[in-house]
């Protein structure tokens, strides 16, 4: 029997944009070890000491009543620390606050979105192009809601007005709006006074906000000696009513993806349907890492990584960025936030001005990185055409270490600028 015939029952499930590329690069050889590969594809910052940080954590100590399960919607003690940071955070002075009962942990973020989505109802849920590669899968399994796609323009600079959401909010009957702040793989931002009227518009027009925050420490933009952190919390008027729940963890702003320590914040009732979700979809996280984390959530701890993530995470944006603009990639922007740059290969020689085709090249110098066409959320392929809007781009991480990034550089330079055959 060939490994491409299906078996009874079961259906061909699609690998993420990281996970496919990865699964390509194993083939040539890559390892996550394999100290010569430079994987400008992967979707994790390095997890290593930063100056300024804290201590990585190296130990995980297991109590006896560890080895139980954990509550589905997470120990209370880690809930109850994740809503005091959120209100320490964003909500100073509020009279709605945060508690746990506003708070739902998940083993992961795909775990935390999945439980979302299980608890929509019969909606239309707007979603945006591009945007996270993880939601094509996601927003087509659960059949009780309708997946909207919003085009979002280069040539705009990915920019998403206040204005722009009203209308497709009435215009398309939206009840709900799911998209990473800031986005992967744009690293566009909406914060400041458009981020408040954004919280505006949903709770005057009833459409919730399910806003995946993961990147949200990953802040290139602000006032001087402020913390670069952004949430839409700091917009919401009543905890419990409004219509805006929030996704992260520990995954990215924290650097510890290992742990799959994640959250979601949002009204109480929407809690509770997430918790219900959650009983049947995942059964709940690791015990003793939601209780390793609780530490980690004190306001000192978070700001001194976050601080420490903005000054290397800064240097890294700004290095390889003009970088691959020399070599010839073009950038609608550059990125406000996350660490994901988006640019196109349009103008690159033939072979490589595609995404695909790209990634293959640079593949064989050992260079990982994602074909844009991956962020083309297209749930249940409904649209129709072969050709992805985003065939010429190409997303590069620069979550890898700067020395990692020096030699994707030289490699890439290498790759385009190689004289042409005879």
């Amino acid at each position: 029997m060939s490994e491409e015939q299906p078996i009874a029952g079961f259906r061909q499930v699609p690998r993420t944009g990281v996970i496919y590329v990865t699964t390509e690069a194993v083939k040539k050889g890559f390892s996550p070890t394999h100290a010569d590969w430079c994987n400008l594809g992967q979707g994790q910052p390095e997890t290593g000491e930063l100056d300024g940080a804290p201590p990585r954590v190296r130990d995980v100590h297991i109590a006896v009543d560890d080895q139980e399960y954990a509550p589905v919607a997470g120990l209370w003690e880690l809930r109850d620390a994740i809503a005091a940071l959120y209100n320490k955070l964003y909500r100073h002075g509020f009279k709605s606050q945060y508690s746990a009962e506003n708070v739902c942990v998940s083993g992961g973020g795909r775990a935390s979105l999945t439980r979302a989505a299980a608890s929509l109802g019969h909606v239309n849920l707007g979603h945006f192009l591009p945007d996270y590669t993880a939601y094509e899968e996601l927003l087509d399994i659960f059949k009780a809601f309708t997946a909207i796609p919003i085009l979002l323009e280069g040539e705009r600079g990915y920019a998403f007005t206040a204005e722009d959401l009203r209308r497709e909010i009435l215009g398309r009957g939206l009840s709900a709006l799911l998209l990473s702040n800031p986005c992967n793989p744009t690293g566009k931002l909406v914060d400041g006074e458009d981020l408040e009227r954004w919280v505006a518009a949903a709770r005057d027009l009833d459409c919730a906000l399910l806003f995946d925050e993961f990147y949200s420490h990953y802040i290139y933009r602000g006032k001087p000696g402020a913390l670069p952190v952004v949430s839409a919390a700091r917009y919401v008027e009543n905890v419990d009513r409004d219509p805006v729940l929030l996704f992260d963890g520990l995954t990215k702003n924290w650097r510890y993806p290992g742990w799959r320590v994640t959250w979601a914040v949002g009204p109480r009732q929407v809690v509770d349907a997430l918790a219900s979700a959650g009983s049947f979809l995942d059964g709940g996280g690791s015990k003793p890492l939601q209780r390793a984390a609780v530490p980690l959530l004190s306001e000192a701890h978070v700001i001194a990584e976050t601080n420490a993530i903005q000054s290397m995470f800064r240097k890294k944006r700004d290095y390889l960025v003009p970088q691959l603009e020399r070599l010839g990639v073009r950038f609608d922007r550059v990125p406000d936030g996350t660490f994901y740059a988006w640019g196109s290969v349009a103008n690159l020689p033939p072979g490589l001005d595609d995404g695909m085709g790209f990634f293959r090249a640079a593949l064989d110098q050992q260079v990982i990185t994602v074909p844009g066409e991956f962020f083309d959320v297209n749930p249940g392929k409904r649209r129709s055409g072969r050709l992805s809007r985003f065939r010429k781009y190409v997303r590069f991480s620069f979550g890898p270490s700067m020395p990692v990034l020096e030699k994707a550089v030289a490699r890439l330079d290498a790759l385009i600028n190689r004289p042409a055959p005879r």
